[in-house]
């Protein structure tokens, strides 16, 4: 197994003071003591590791013996989801932060169950982000997963005009995803509809010829981390 990581700004010096919300994870939830080693990131591709030289309920302190960064994913994986309802929110949240996505998409779809107003918006985005937050650290990410903003259809529009590589989930499309010539750089941008799935509408307005997965129709919360695997097995994971 290996050790558990946490996150922390500033990772300059020799020991490292692991406190706050973070801190008080790792001490009183995890109950990380002296002399286990822990890693901490700044979630932007720097890490530093080493054992725990003291320990409270609130703070660790680690003396660093080992350092290191990892440069920014390439391709980029920007996954646009269709917001679901309930807890299928979380576990697509979770799943696709462990599967590498690099910037998660709200988007209010027009078939999506998810009514906006600015206090909504708020609290979803904020569980959306601690959700991600939490994903990164569990499957070690160097580099953390993002949440956008809610994005309406025009917004999903740009994404997808701007992409190295976009791709456009549909159950009735011809074309098979494992067909598309996958791109070393740029922005593999990967739309997932509602469960009620994408309004002809909105595919008319991404001027994108959708593609399939696969013979089976998943449902919202898990197309987004098959397809992306599919995509991630013929590029990064090479």
């Amino acid at each position: 197994m290996g050790v558990a990581v946490f996150h922390l700004e500033d990772l300059s010096g020799a020991e490292l003071t692991l406190d706050g919300a973070e801190g008080r994870h790792a001490a009183v939830v995890r109950r990380i003591g002296r002399g286990e080693r822990v890693r901490l990131t700044d979630g932007r591709g720097a890490w530093a590791e080493g054992p725990v030289v003291d320990a409270s309920k609130t703070a660790l302190t680690v003396a660093v013996d080992e350092r290191g960064s990892a440069p920014a994913p390439a391709p980029r994986v920007v996954v646009v989801q269709a917001v679901p309802k309930g807890e299928r929110a979380e576990l697509a949240v979770e799943m696709l932060t462990e599967v590498g996505v690099d910037v998660i998409v709200p988007w209010n779809a027009e078939r999506s169950q998810f009514r906006a107003n600015p206090e909504r918006v708020e609290k979803m985005l904020a569980k959306w982000r601690a959700w991600a937050f939490e994903a990164s650290k569990q499957s070690r990410r160097p580099w953390f997963a993002e949440v956008a903003p809610l994005a309406s259809t025009a917004d999903v529009a740009e994404f997808v005009a701007g992409a190295a590589l976009p791709v456009v989930l549909h159950e009735e499309a011809t074309v098979p995803l494992a067909s598309l010539d996958v791109p070393t750089s740029g922005d593999i941008v990967l739309v997932i509809g509602p469960e009620g799935g994408i309004a002809p509408t909105e595919l008319k307005t991404f001027e994108v010829e959708p593609v399939r997965l696969g013979d089976t129709v998943l449902r919202t919360s898990t197309a987004g981390t098959a397809a992306t695997a599919a995509l991630l097995a013929r590029s990064r994971w090479t």
